[in-house]
């Protein structure tokens, strides 16, 4: 239809708009426009809103305009060192759930043009990479997004599969070893439920009143038991049991504690279990909760030596020495002497170097300072850096230290000298002033107070037979063969503390004196809770020598367990091992997880589970991984 034209006749527009209402509304709409966006710039904190749509001013596109815009954000914060950006919180502390930690992180790494890093069981996480030229920060950078490991690397230098080559076990026989192995699988699953039905999130599970512990060595921290166990479920793939080890730490493993706690025993136990479940499983929790737990240590190192301190107060960031070590006055060797491979590690997932210089101080102090007849004293002050007394022991006070100078040696791909000099120079002086052999023939390092021996081993010094059986191949030609005999005479003498005993477990210490040999003597040292280091040993000459008497020995150490320590709700200790009706004291110590149980299921495994080749074990037999590159697995290739 043809619409014709009538003088003063508007059109409607298709909104249903004639011409005068349509230009009306338009100047209202850019009335309103112009308002929002006046009142854009004049708002509070409005910077980040106009970054959303003022360009930077520049006159180079693309990649360059971005890699200019991060170098100035990089600028800036390496300019205000005083207010440097806060660590993402962990899951499980200020962030239940750890969603507005990983915003936080992804936005960051998002806005400066970092890669996504792949993660075996987390490829969700955005990659925190090195800094341009792939040079990590030596300051502390736990989640401010500058660092990162490169776990896939780390895990295709391992020489063999972490749990060993798989065999389809329906196609494989019931043979005896697989019988023992599951044995130790199901003691260890029942010690674990035990403690999860009575005293999940404590510290230790107390058996025969079917409860928890929390024991005041660790400032506040709890759930020692859950740490301790993650890697020995993850080895023995109690699956369940590992998710729910996991998800306790994820949620409920909190560091915002204030007491006093023990350097020694949060390093070995907590910092080593975590370290482990990470290089194991590749879980960022782990990694995480590692480092911020490290950080809380650091304070112990206040002193003019740079000695730690046995004791941190983790509200204060004070320290002190233990008030029984020369009233107060000293460091434990033992103590101080077992912390570089944690601190290494703990360096190396951070690029954080703090760790690392710590201990390389403590190596600097012990090779300057004059040894009694090349001997290590148990007590060094950390004030004046003098040795408080003349008390040596390869046992209680001092054996972990000779432990981690030739498991440092090993962790660094037999690149670290000094401390294979350090190890080699003190056995020898060992050998020479404390090493003995009975009348009845056995073979047994003594203890050594000013040079009057006490004919004695406690039971913390059975682990030196594995030990020296570990060390032996990289001695002098001509000693190999003789340290090998040598850790195979001391594991023999620590079998017969057990075997002389009524219920086949050792005493805590038996001397040979009076012609009695390898008993306590007394009462107060004839208790046995549930300790690894003989059959430590017995794993570590195993794996030397496949001689079957270890596999036996370590079977009668299984019974043993069974019939006298195992109880309605756990394991526990016993008071007198001398006696066929025992009493128990109550505690299944977190150890018996992480130490009895693994080394004992390793005994009746293939070699290349856990290989040697590929990792050592801390004091408290958490696996640390060798470094099988000179380069580091850190991002950017350092």
């Amino acid at each position: 239809m043809l619409m014709r034209k009538v003088p003063g006749f508007v059109p409607a527009s298709p909104w249903g708009l004639r011409l005068p209402q349509k230009f009306l509304f338009l100047l209202f709409l850019s009335g309103l426009v112009t308002l929002c966006f006046g009142a854009l710039f004049l708002l509070p904190n409005s910077s980040r809103l106009k970054r959303l749509f003022l360009a930077p001013r520049t006159q180079q596109p693309g990649v360059e305009l971005v890699a200019e815009v991060a170098g100035r954000a990089q600028g800036r914060e390496q300019e205000s060192p005083r207010n440097p950006a806060p660590a993402a919180p962990a899951r499980g502390e200020d962030d239940p759930g750890g969603q507005t930690g990983a915003r936080r992180r992804k936005a960051k790494a998002k806005a400066k043009g970092w890669p996504r890093r792949t993660h075996p069981t987390r490829p969700r996480e955005e990659a925190t990479a090195a800094r341009s030229g792939g040079i990590a920060d030596p300051g502390p950078r736990e989640g401010s997004g500058r660092f990162s490991f490169d776990f896939s690397a780390f895990r295709s230098r391992l020489h063999h599969p972490v749990l060993g080559t798989r065999v389809d076990e329906s196609q494989e026989p019931q043979s005896l070893v697989r019988t023992q192995r599951e044995k130790v699988k199901e003691m260890m699953q029942f010690a674990w439920q035990s403690y999860k039905r009575y005293a999940m999130g404590k510290n230790e599970l107390r058996p025969l009143t079917k409860d928890g512990y929390e024991g005041n060595m660790f400032g506040g921290l709890s759930g020692a038991t859950v740490i301790d166990s993650l890697d020995t479920l993850y080895l023995m793939e109690l699956k369940e049991e590992f998710q729910e080890a996991k998800a306790w730490v994820e949620e409920s493993f909190h560091l915002n504690v204030s007491g006093e706690a023990s350097l020694f025993e949060v390093n070995i136990r907590y910092i080593g279990g975590l370290l482990s479940a990470f290089y194991l499983t590749g879980e960022e929790v782990f990694r995480v909760k590692a480092i911020k737990l490290g950080e809380k240590l650091l304070p112990a190192f206040n002193t003019p030596t740079g000695i730690p301190k046995g004791v941190v107060n983790f509200k204060s960031g004070s320290n002190r020495s233990w008030g029984w070590a020369m009233a107060g006055s000293s460091s434990i060797l033992a103590e101080f002497g077992s912390l570089h491979l944690e601190f290494l590690h703990l360096s190396e997932l951070s690029g954080n170097q703090v760790f690392a210089e710590k201990v390389k101080n403590i190596r600097k102090v012990l090779r300057k300072i004059d040894k009694p007849f090349g001997l290590y004293p148990n007590f060094l002050s950390p004030v004046s850096g003098n040795w408080m007394q003349h008390h040596v022991s390869i046992g209680g006070l001092g054996d972990s230290f000779y432990e981690y100078l030739i498991k440092s040696w090993l962790m660094s791909a037999k690149t670290d000298t000094e401390a294979k000099d350090m190890y080699y120079e003190a056995l020898e002086a060992i050998e020479t002033h404390l090493l003995n052999v009975s009348p009845g023939g056995l073979t047994y390092i003594a203890e050594w107070r000013g040079g009057i021996l006490d004919h004695k081993m406690g039971h913390l010094a059975c682990f030196s037979g594995g030990m020296i059986s570990l060390g032996a191949d990289d001695a002098k030609e001509e000693k190999r063969a003789y340290y090998r005999e040598l850790a195979a005479q001391i594991t023999k003498t620590c079998h017969e503390s057990y075997t002389r005993s009524d219920t086949k477990l050792g005493p805590e210490a038996f001397w040979f004196n009076s012609g009695r040999e390898a008993v306590a003597t007394q009462l107060s040292e004839s208790y046995y809770i549930l300790r690894p280091e003989v059959v430590e040993s017995y794993m570590y000459l195993w794996r030397q020598t496949h001689n079957p008497i270890y596999r036996e020995w370590g079977w009668e150490v299984v019974m043993a367990l069974e019939k006298y320590c195992r109880t309605e709700g756990g394991f526990s200790g016993i008071q007198d091992v001398y006696s066929s009706l025992p009493n128990h004291d109550n505690k299944q110590q977190t150890f018996f997880l992480a130490e009895t149980l693994k080394y004992l299921y390793l005994l009746f495994s293939e070699d290349d589970m856990l290989s040697l080749e590929d990792w050592v074990f801390n004091t408290e037999a958490h696996p640390l991984p060798v470094n099988h590159s000179d380069s580091s697995t850190r991002a950017g290739g350092q």
